[in-house]
């Protein structure tokens, strides 16, 4: 990781609010509109690449999201947790939506090295994991996460058994 540039300013910081509450309340073009001016000014930020890459993301303007989730990921350890998350998830999602399945998978790996046991990182993951013809280990991912977190009634009632399965899916019995 790069090194941390000087938090936003005052004003800065709250245009930079007041776009993330336009994305939230659904003008998302308004929010970007304001977000790339700032970005402008502050291309180093990562808490303001993260929400420019999102308001894109919203867009379905995922190419256009990449370079402000990577500037976001290259200054992760000034953010917090949650944002931190929040890039990892993004940037790992949309490259796998761009059909860029190996940095998807490096990016979710790294993701849920950060944050051990994620449910939304495994799902990512498995999907890119998919994508790049793993298919062992994306169904195994989403058994077990399947068997650990479920409410369903059925499922938890063979909960072991899909546990057990999702270790070795292509075991097969031959004795009797």
């Amino acid at each position: 990781m790069s090194s941390t540039p000087p938090p936003l300013p005052p004003r800065a910081l709250d245009r930079l609010r007041a776009a993330v509450r336009l994305r939230e309340a659904g003008d998302a073009e308004s929010a970007r509109s304001e977000l790339l001016a700032l970005s402008g000014t502050y291309p180093r930020d990562p808490g303001l690449a993260y929400q420019t890459a999102w308001a894109h993301d919203v867009l379905g303007r995922e190419a256009a999201a990449v370079p402000f989730y990577e500037t976001a990921l290259a200054g992760a350890d000034a953010l917090g947790a949650e944002d931190r998350h929040g890039v990892y998830l993004g940037l790992g999602s949309t490259y796998r939506i761009l059909g860029r399945y190996a940095e998807a998978v490096a990016t979710l790996e790294a993701g849920l090295a950060a944050h051990p046991g994620d449910g939304a990182l495994t799902v990512f993951l498995a999907m890119a994991r998919h994508n790049t013809g793993a298919h062992h280990e994306a169904m195994s991912a989403l058994l077990t996460l399947l068997a650990d977190t479920s409410g369903d009634p059925g499922v938890r009632a063979f909960r072991k058994a899909i546990a057990f399965y999702a270790e070795d899916l292509d075991r097969v019995e031959t004795g009797d």
